[in-house]
């Protein structure tokens, strides 16, 4: 299981600042953001050969699932 945030995401936002940083603002004022998306990637063969068990729910709200 991997959870953490979203690269593709990450880089987009990181465009936004650089294109406000290219258009004039100076870099000491723009606020400092924190990613908003994450990926939540779990893989079902690794998961039962360690034996657990992991809920319908769960497996459904993922990004990813590796079986």
């Amino acid at each position: 299981m991997s959870y953490g945030v979203d690269l593709v995401g990450l880089f987009r936002d990181a465009a936004g600042v650089v294109d406000q940083i290219a258009k004039g603002a100076k870099p000491a004022e723009l606020p400092i953001l924190q990613s908003s998306r994450f990926y939540l990637a779990i893989n079902l063969k690794s998961a039962t050969a360690l034996g657990i068990t992991l809920p319908a729910a769960f497996t459904a709200r993922a990004d990813e699932v590796i079986e």
